[in-house]
């Protein structure tokens, strides 16, 4: 016998339209959609059927950028990807893209090995992961191509962190030619790391020790001066696609902006920090702005409205949370008079949707563009969809039942991330998740956990189709 869900009386938003309908699931996948209250509605029976009355119905969330348990300045993230995974599902996100780290002398097999045995019978909902490429050679290069047949088909190239991630122009540009002959998508994390350093070692000579000197010496032009490289490197390797991470200064979102005007295939993420966080955070006293050290860093208040209308022009198409959490007790502290050792990354994987949502409250972007920034285009960009990001027949039945009139405050008392502290510490967002469903099964039910690692898998990805 089958193992039938029925989803009753909800507002089913998707990218692409909002529908009063009924959702049929049968064997983890989405079965059908019929108007609420029609015949054909009417006429369907199963096992489980929830109300969603007075409800949205949207897709679960797809989160493009994640690191959970990632190493970094001798530490590791605070979350596993069992205790990441889960705090994914509190707030909505049933699939996550997390980054393998290839270390320098080693291959990319090496990486994606020792990532898969994190990540396997660990996760509670769905996963895929990018490649960090932080050797390019002859062999990785062939690697490559091997990693797009396994469903790995998106590789990461730093300007930033010299002796670390870092790859110089050429090696980027034979990275990106490579990508342009075995389809995959080249992401760039674009800072100039090289003069990055040269204002740290400035700073720290200075006595400038302070975490809020962290976004003072990287700067907005070194994020914009670096974006612009990455395009030209991406035209010069044959306009292949390129996607931006975490972009946060308005100087690079022009950038961006500038070279899709021009029909170029280049596209941007921002994320939940650079809109509703500023260098205000960094700049709190008795060291509390290290909570806020994350790279690209936090800008002034007036790089929101930009990123805001970037999102509305659809010149940043994705809504990531670059969820990279150190606990501020004996991880971000390691940045104690030195601000450079302070640990980069921030937690968000849990805020994500419910931050949108807050968007649309605010009426930044509307209730279709939510969903569009936070499950349709990450699926798109990152070869997941149809299968994830929306919600149609046999897509798999990633659901989230979404109380839009529930009040909430943000805090550490009360959120599920592996962290000793909130970036949103206190903040009042109207809106929150009550159901999820991955692949049918529930992973939330009424605000309850009942999900279990183990049950998310590993979802080889296909090409980027965003744009196509």
């Amino acid at each position: 016998m089958s193992n039938r869900t029925l989803i009753r009386g909800g507002l089913v938003v998707t990218a692409a339209e909002e529908t009063h309908a009924d959702v049929l699931v049968e064997d983890g996948r989405v079965a059908a959609l019929a108007t609420s209250g029609s015949a054909a509605a009417e006429a369907w029976t199963a096992e489980r059927v929830i109300d969603a009355s007075g409800m949205y119905v949207i897709p679960g969330g797809v989160d493009g950028h994640t690191h959970m348990e990632m190493p970094f300045g001798g530490t590791y993230a605070s979350d596993t990807f069992e205790t990441g995974t889960r705090a994914a599902a509190w707030g909505g996100t049933t699939t996550i893209v997390d980054f393998v780290v290839q270390s320098v002398g080693h291959g990319l097999r090496e990486g994606l090995d020792a990532w898969h045995a994190k990540a396997e019978g660990n996760c509670a909902i769905d996963y895929g992961f990018h490649m960090i490429l932080s050797d390019v050679t002859e062999d990785t290069l062939k690697e490559m191509d091997l990693l797009v047949g396994e469903g790995v088909t998106s590789f990461k190239l730093f300007m930033a962190y010299p002796g670390v991630f870092y790859s110089d122009d050429g090696r980027i540009l034979r990275a990106m030619q490579r990508a342009g002959e075995n389809g995959g998508l080249t992401m760039v994390h674009a800072e100039n790391g090289i003069a990055i350093d040269v204002l740290v070692e400035q700073a720290l000579a200075a006595g400038r020790t302070d975490p809020r000197h962290h976004g003072e010496v990287r700067k907005a032009l070194l994020e914009a001066e670096a974006t612009h490289r990455a395009i030209q490197l991406a035209r010069v390797a044959g306009d292949v696609p390129l996607y931006i991470v975490h972009v946060s200064a308005q100087e690079a979102l022009a950038e961006i902006a500038a070279a899709r005007d021009l029909g170029l295939p280049v596209h941007g993420e921002t994320c939940p920090q650079y809109l509703f966080l500023s260098t205000d955070n960094l700049a709190e006293p008795d060291f509390e702005g290290a909570k806020y050290v994350c790279s690209t860093p936090l800008r002034p208040q007036e790089h929101q409205a930009a990123l805001w209308r970037g999102l509305r022009t659809d010149d940043l198409q994705v809504v990531s949370t670059d969820h990279c959490p150190f606990c501020f007790s004996g991880q971000k502290e390691l940045g104690r008079g030195d601000f450079s050792k302070i640990p980069n990354g921030m937690p968000g994987v849990e805020h994500r949707m419910d931050l949108l949502h807050q968007a649309v409250v605010d009426g930044h972007i509307s209730r279709r563009r939510w969903i569009d920034l936070a499950c349709a285009a990450p699926a798109r960009m990152f070869g997941l969809y149809p299968r994830k990001g929306t919600i149609a027949p046999g897509a798999d039945a990633d659901l989230v039942i979404y109380d839009p009139h529930a009040e909430q405050v943000l805090s550490a008392a009360t959120h599920h991330m592996n962290v000793d502290y909130s970036a949103y510490e206190g903040k009042r967002v109207t809106g929150r998740v009550r159901t999820v469903l991955s692949r049918g099964v529930p992973v939330l039910e009424d605000r309850e956990y009942v999900g279990r690692a183990g049950h998310g898998v590993y979802v080889p990805r296909g090409l980027s189709t965003y744009g196509s």
